[in-house]
């Protein structure tokens, strides 16, 4: 079902995307849904789409979904009439028909392409699955050739999540400075900013949850210098964030304070401040800012005497 299915839409995003028009995959598969319930019914088999015969009816110059009608009208005739003209054709005969069909979409530049999208930033933060579309892309490929399409396929799928959750869990955290105009920047993309000394500014560059919540909770540490007196997470680049990232700031903020260190949350996205405000990280309310300027003003203001 996964083949068939794969199969059928990789044949029809290939040629949507090369001849730029939209498909809906919902109806995709209701129609290979339909088809096979017909085909069960018949006894005939199992049907799916094909890249190698969506392949030699594009190269025929096939335009439209009467193109399908008419190949199975003579197939029929072909099956009554024309079986004799076919039986003794060689197999090799038919392999070569598939492969001048399908030679066209053997896409090398796309690979190149993928190879390329890659910077020695991206390796100094996701080490090698920097270029992890193309790993996955080459996983799929040699799963394939090597151990036929179900295997590779998913191959393919393991190889995908495997680098997701991994890159997920290497969330980049970017030390921020000002620059000239008080704007505060990475600090290795913008070398004119400027950090202060006694504070810390830093952006979690991805989503927190239970995958990362301690690594960055540890950098962050790790960041903090005896003439360190408060640090600022600019939480603008966080899209998502769980219990048990909630629960690690939390932590960090009581950890810090332990120290003598001030913490402040700015520029929270609305899924961010829910979770904040639905778990137990609801302490945090007082810490957080709109703006990095604001959470910095706050820090830089007298505090009160306690009553």
């Amino acid at each position: 079902m996964l083949v068939g299915f794969a199969e059928g839409l990789g044949a029809a995003k290939t040629y949507t995307a090369r001849d730029h028009y939209e498909i809906d995959t919902n109806k995709e598969l209701l129609g290979l849904g339909a088809a096979n319930v017909g085909a069960g019914l018949c006894g005939g088999m199992v049907v799916n789409g094909s890249l190698s015969k969506t392949a030699v009816n594009g190269s025929a110059g096939a335009r439209s979904q009467v193109s399908s009608l008419v190949v199975a009208v003579l197939t029929v005739v072909t099956l009554l009439f024309l079986t004799g003209l076919f039986e003794d054709l060689p197999e090799a005969t038919l392999a070569a028909v598939v492969i001048a069909a399908l030679i066209e979409l053997v896409d090398i530049p796309a690979l190149v392409k993928l190879f390329r999208v890659y910077s020695g930033r991206l390796g100094q933060i996701y080490g090698f699955a920097a270029r992890a579309d193309f790993i996955a892309a080459v996983a799929a490929l040699l799963g394939v050739l090597v151990f036929d399409t179900l295997p590779g396929l998913f191959i393919g799928i393991a190889v995908s999540v495997l680098l997701l959750v991994y890159r997920a869990s290497r969330a980049h955290v970017a030390v921020l400075g000002s620059d000239s105009t008080g704007t505060w920047v990475d600090l290795t993309r913008h070398p004119d900013a400027k950090p202060r000394p006694d504070l810390i500014v830093v952006r979690p560059e991805g989503g927190l949850f239970y995958a990362n919540a301690d690594a960055v909770r540890r950098e962050l540490v790790a960041l903090v210098t005896p003439a360190t007196t408060a640090v600022v997470l600019d939480a603008q680049s966080v899209p998502v964030l769980d219990v048990t990232a909630a629960e690690m700031l939390t932590a960090l903020q009581q950890d810090l304070d332990g120290r003598g260190v001030r913490f402040r949350i700015a520029r929270d996205i609305g899924q961010v401040r829910d979770v904040l405000d639905h778990s137990d990280a609801a302490d945090l309310s007082p810490y957080l800012h709109p703006t990095v300027r604001d959470a910095i003003t706050s820090l830089d203001a007298p505090e009160r005497p306690s009553e």
